[in-house]
């Protein structure tokens, strides 16, 4: 496991398009159609990595708080299936129905959308507005296993509070940490530049 920090894309930047399998329905399902009303959340996660294991029941809460606001939330897993079965569609079928995820579960098979993205580690945040402009990115909050900080959640929604209340986006935003992404052989960050 490496640590790694997130890539921080440019605030404002819009959104790529993407259409991909949700494991739990079979079905490819777009951007378009899974936005929120008054905003998107993207998570890049995947089932084995010990930080969104660390984090996954909060993230459950806070995507059905969000919800509730108008806002979607999105869960994206795009390590290899090579390297890493666990983090494939049936395990990753397997693990949203016992969470009962209240959000949609795509596979990045090819990982196109995280290299669209710009996506490092798991988990990764993404916080678009109801444009599909990014108004924030990086970190949950300050916990980490075994720092011994609560799971707040404190970052993302004081974002999303500031977000909905038409405010500009935080000044300082913090990068997520956690698992790089498990890269198909040749089509890492670097062996793509």
């Amino acid at each position: 496991m490496a640590l790694t920090e997130s890539y921080m894309l440019p605030l404002k930047t819009q959104a790529p398009p993407f259409s991909l399998s949700n494991v739990t329905s079979n079905r490819k399902e777009s951007l378009n159609e899974l936005k929120g009303k008054k905003g998107t959340l993207i998570v890049f996660m995947c089932n084995h990595c010990p930080y969104v294991i660390h984090l996954m029941d909060a993230l459950i809460s806070s995507a059905k708080e969000l919800s509730i606001k108008g806002i979607n939330t999105i869960a994206i897993s795009s390590n290899s299936l090579l390297s890493h079965p666990q983090d494939g569609p049936t395990h990753m079928k397997k693990l949203a129905e016992e969470k009962n995820f209240p959000f949609p579960y795509l596979f990045d098979e090819t990982q196109e959308v995280a290299h669209a993205y710009k996506a490092a580690c798991t988990p990764d945040f993404y916080l678009f507005d109801a444009d599909l402009n990014l108004y924030y990115r990086g970190r949950y909050d300050d916990s980490r296993p075994g720092n011994e900080q609560p799971l707040t959640g404190k970052d993302l929604h004081d974002a999303t509070q500031a977000m909905l209340n038409q405010q500009d986006s935080p000044a300082m935003q913090y990068p997520s940490m956690g698992c790089n992404i498990k890269w198909l052989e040749g089509n890492s960050p670097e062996d793509r530049s």
